[in-house]
Parts: C-alpha cells; structure tokens; sequence
C-alpha cells in the first residue's frame, strides 16, 4: 500500500511539474512574441506581423489570410511632392509607412500599403465631404479609372523590403447627378479613394472591373502580399 501510495505521489509531482513547464514555455513564446497556433491560424509565425494601418478595410481584407498579425498607426505625411506621379507615390508611402513602424520594432515584418485613384492623368484623394464625393464620382461618369496600390513587406531586423505597385481599372457607368447623390447619401464613402466602396454597394456604380486582384480596390491587393511574404519565408498555405 504504501508503495502503491509512493506512485500515485509521484504522479503527482511529475504532473505538477509538466503543467509548471507548459506554463513557462507559453510565457516564453509571449514574452518572444511568437504567437500559440490556435484554431483559424493556418500558421504560427516565427517573427510579429504587424499592418500598417488603422484602417479597418485593409484589416478585414489580411485576416482573411488567417494568419496572426497586429495593426498600428504609422502616422506618415501623404502629401504628394512636387512632380511626383502617382506611382511613385504610392511606392514611396508604402514603403514610409512600414518603415515608421519598423523603427519601433527589433524585428517583424511591417505590411505598408498606399492607394491612390487616377482619373484622366489626375491623382483624387479622399473626399472628406459629400459635395466632394458627388464631383468626383461625377467626374468619373463613363469614364475609366485606375487605382494604383502600393505595397511593401519590410523586415524590421535586416531592413530588407520586397515592393510591388498593384493596378486596378474601373469602368463607370454613366450616371446622373441624383443617381450618384443616392450613392453617396446611403454610403458615406468619405473616407475612400474615388468616393465609393467596392467592398459595399459600390459595384452599382461600375460597368466594368479590369485586374487581377478586386482587393486591391480595397486597399490590400492579397495576391501581391502573398508573393511579397513568401519571398521572406512565409509560404501559404
């Protein structure tokens, strides 16, 4: 009997002490930063993948990779310099943004992006304003528009990047002004590029969509981010 007691108390113990390293391993992997694989997650990364972005657009759009991530504010001036096309521009704020963030973080790689819509040769921003939104979707009546993204991979402990610029063409119907002020009244696109949400009910606005990757309309193109991962040995699925 005592033996037998002798056995159960060492179960005990042993059990004790495998809970207590169980315990510390997952506080290693926190305190590295190296997030658990948990259920959804189709990988559990080595190093922190952090957007950067507030933006809950492109945010909807990584998760859908089901991969582990973070999302901060990279707080970059997006004003376009002189003489600077929209290429360019986008290229350089893509890479901007992952580069504020990196220089917070001893490793991870930062995802940049930038978006910018093109109509005749004339960069549009943001609307801020309804009366904004309605010109520039009035401007855009039966018209073509591109959208050019700019994306950037950055890895915070090397500084080595991976970039690509993303195009995307819309062809827009030919509307009247009540027509595109219904839109703008029941959608609020305010704050998107070209006044209109593709992700919402935008796609009444459009004739036709020319790319190879609708969530680039949306400011994430997927495709290009995974190409842009696997090159820094992140390989999906």
């Amino acid at each position: 009997m005592n033996k037998l007691i002798a056995v159960f108390s060492n179960l005990d113990m042993l059990e004790k002490r495998m809970a207590a390293t169980f315990a510390l391993a997952a506080r290693w992997r926190y305190h590295r930063r190296l997030p658990v694989s948990e259920p959804g997650y189709l990988i559990a990364m080595s190093r922190p993948l952090i957007l950067a972005s507030t933006s809950r657009y492109r945010k909807a759009l990584l998760e859908k990779l089901g991969l582990p991530f973070e999302c901060a504010a990279p707080n970059v001036d997006e004003s376009v310099l002189p003489g600077e096309d929209a290429q360019t521009l986008v290229a350089r704020l893509a890479h901007a943004k992952a580069r504020a963030i990196a220089d917070q973080h001893d490793q991870g790689l930062i995802i940049g992006s930038d978006q910018v819509c093109v109509c005749d040769g004339r960069i549009l921003g943001k609307p801020g304003t309804v009366e904004r939104a309605v010109a520039q979707l009035m401007a855009a009546q039966g018209r073509s528009v591109t959208f050019y993204t700019g994306l950037c991979v950055l890895d915070a402990a090397s500084g080595h990047a991976e970039q690509l610029i993303e195009p995307f063409t819309v062809r827009f119907r030919q509307l009247d002004e009540a027509a595109i002020r219904r839109y703008v009244e029941a959608e609020q696109p305010l704050d998107c590029a070209g006044s209109f949400k593709c992700e919402g009910m935008g796609i009444v606005l459009f004739k036709a969509l020319e790319g190879r990757d609708p969530n680039a309309l949306i400011g994430l193109p997927l495709i290009g981010l995974i190409e842009l991962l696997a090159h820094h040995g992140i390989a999906l699925p």
